[in-house]
């Protein structure tokens, strides 16, 4: 096959391991430790991972016209307009000062899709939920469950020891990045460079259903307002909420336009399912933008949002159309993850949590 033919999807791209089951037990007992220690110490659920909102936001999806038969598939079929939810935050399930500086991620809500949906997905709603890297951290949801456990040991760590490793690990990021190379690991341990969050491309990471196809999803900035931050410097020291002012800095001034862009999968070696963390290579088969989201002027960041988006609403890449439904060990894992975080936090705050036209808590 070239690597210019979308490969199809077929249920065979998943190969489940039989210690799944035991695997995401274990994920969800840590899930709830990360949950009821940070719960004894803010007095309110919060969820597991991505604790931390930054900038949360409305705007409009638009699906492009003329695409390709290949990207014109499930939400993307035809051309139309959606309201859009944008949620951004940074990655650890305690809320930390921005000086402890970690991996970003956006999960974006598109509403009022319509279609055959998977089961237990109410509503009608289209989650992607993304990160600013183009791969996972971790393989599979084992590798994952050790990255997770360590997250849960460290969560009550005093945070002077947490700024203070963070300070060391960005040196020696900086150093790796100097000599052309990366460490994901240092990155997610605290070791992400102090940058502005709105200049970030986010990436599903791991794959979906593209309709007949599987692909990668990504949010790339394309307004010159955004792109002018990407790599731009920030100095969040001595700011606790550096990046949220900077958000809503940004956003009291101008608009921002992002392209929601589609990898479609064309190499079944270079382009895993199972393995999440690899980057399917772009020289083989680039993100297409298939969408444009704008989001206009607006206060990034009040009390409304708060309770409406950050409190309100839970994001989940199942809750989606059956054209997209998510592939791969991690979106697994998920499918068992995230309900139980979300209904944490809708039990022990009171808070009912809902999806726009469904029912009950399902999402992180």
């Amino acid at each position: 096959m070239s690597a210019a033919t979308p490969i199809p999807y077929h249920p065979s791209v998943e190969q489940p391991r039989t210690d799944e089951a035991a695997i995401h037990a274990q994920m969800l007992a840590t899930f709830a430790k990360i949950q009821k220690t940070t719960l004894g110490d803010y007095g309110r659920a919060v969820r597991g991972v991505h604790a931390k909102a930054h900038g949360l936001l409305t705007g409009r999806l638009d699906v492009l016209d003329g695409l390709p038969p290949e990207l014109a598939q499930g939400l993307f079929e035809r051309p139309g307009s959606y309201e859009a939810v944008l949620r951004f935050s940074t990655n650890p399930g305690d809320i930390l000062d921005d000086s402890v500086s970690t991996p970003r991620g956006l999960a974006l809500k598109i509403v009022g899709v319509e279609g055959e949906r998977l089961e237990g997905s109410e509503g009608t709603t289209q989650d992607f939920v993304m990160a600013n890297a183009p791969a996972f951290t971790a393989a599979d949801d084992a590798a994952f469950l050790k990255s997770l456990k360590l997250l849960a040991a460290t969560t009550d760590t005093p945070q002077v020891f947490k700024k203070a490793f963070s300070a060391v690990l960005r040196g020696v990021e900086s150093a790796l990045e100097s000599i052309g190379t990366k460490s994901p690991t240092l990155i997610s341990l605290g070791g992400h460079p102090e940058t502005h969050l709105l200049g970030e491309t986010f990436y599903s990471q791991v794959p979906l259903r593209w309709g007949a196809y599987v692909a990668k999803v990504a949010v790339a900035p394309v307004s010159p307002e955004l792109t002018a931050l990407t790599g731009a410097s920030l100095n969040v020291n001595g700011r606790p909420d550096g990046l949220r002012e900077a958000v809503t800095a940004f956003f009291a001034e101008h608009e921002a336009v992002w392209e929601l862009r589609a990898q479609l999968r064309t190499d079944e070696e270079t382009m895993p399912v199972e393995d999440a963390s690899k980057p399917w290579p772009e020289d083989e088969s680039p993100y297409v933008a298939v969408a444009r989201l704008r989001v206009p002027r607006q206060a990034a960041w009040s009390e409304a949002a708060v309770r409406a988006i950050d409190e309100g609403l839970a994001f989940n890449p199942w809750h989606a159309l059956a054209a997209h439904r998510p592939l791969g060990a991690i979106m697994r894992a998920r499918r068992a993850a995230y309900p139980a975080s979300a209904r944490f936090r809708a039990e022990r705050n009171g808070c009912p949590i809902h999806e726009p036209g469904g029912r009950g808590p399902s999402g992180a």
